[in-house]
């Protein structure tokens, strides 16, 4: 139903390279940042906020809150990242498959477009021009895929870069993603965003210990909404701890969340 998009290139040495929605939001969100501070906003006049599950890459986090745009994470689940995404006066949201869009407030669209319509310095003058057909390009109801990727195009076109240029903005930090059979998935009981349980406490105390022991270190667990399984996410400096990581993780899970069939050790991946 077209409603998601991922980029792709060759690099120099034949090697695939994806831009998947991480990317495609990190783009985004820096790209809207820059051209509110053209337009002579402070910060806080305009809420921007980069709505992410926590199975997002944490690479992409660090690299916008170094713009001070903000990062917050939303349940698993496009109806969530969209709810969340409200709380902002322009809210971008994108899964790693590419779903996603901007949402932009109807106060801030109108502020645009009188302003964009006055006599202002040129820069100025674009940068709100910019920030309206910005939020008219978007589809704001639901992903358009073709909406979005006119947008990408029309970014790397205007801001002269090349798709190299894009994926140098950040480097993915290694991770492993898997899951674990247990008995009872509803016993799994994780905070609304998903990146800590409450309950087993043991559980989410051997996963605090374990990401202190690799750097940086970020892993969760999540019970799947589907089937008696506790899905793992893990990420670390490098892929050997990133899978350390996600192999500790597991076995704490069967250890703590009555795991069934044979246990997971070692290389189980």
């Amino acid at each position: 139903d077209a409603d998601r998009v991922v980029f792709f290139y060759f690099d120099k040495t034949g090697a695939f390279r994806l831009l998947d929605g991480d990317k495609i939001a990190v783009l985004t969100a820096r790209w809207i940042n820059k051209q509110l501070k053209l337009a002579g906003y402070k910060k806080g006049d305009v809420r921007l906020g980069i709505v992410q599950t926590a199975y997002a890459n944490g690479a992409a986090s660090m690299v916008v809150k170094q713009d001070d745009i903000e990062a917050p994470y939303a349940k698993t689940g496009v109806k969530y990242l969209h709810h969340k995404a409200l709380d902002y006066d322009i809210g971008v949201y994108f899964e790693a498959n590419g779903h996603g869009t901007v949402l932009f407030s109807e106060k801030t669209m109108d502020q645009f477009k009188k302003r964009m319509a006055q006599p202002r310095p040129k820069v100025q003058k674009e940068a709100y021009t910019n920030l309206y057909y910005a939020s008219q390009l978007f589809n704001q109801a639901v992903g358009d895929a073709i909406c979005d990727a006119l947008f990408v195009e029309a970014i790397l076109t205007t801001q002269d870069m090349s798709v190299e240029d894009w994926d140098a903005l950040y480097t993915d930090l290694p991770s492993r993603q898997t899951k674990v059979k247990v008995a009872d998935r509803t016993l799994l009981k994780p905070i609304s965003d998903e990146t800590r349980l409450t309950e087993p406490s043991a559980l989410q105390q051997k996963i605090d210990r374990a990401v202190k022991s690799v750097k940086n270190g970020r892993a969760f667990a999540r019970p799947s909404g589907t089937e008696d399984v506790c899905r793992v996410y893990a990420e670390a400096a490098t892929q050997t701890e990133a899978d350390l990581l996600a192999s500790i993780v597991a076995e704490a899970i069967y250890d703590e969340a009555q795991g069934v069939g044979g246990k997971p050790s070692g290389k189980w991946w």
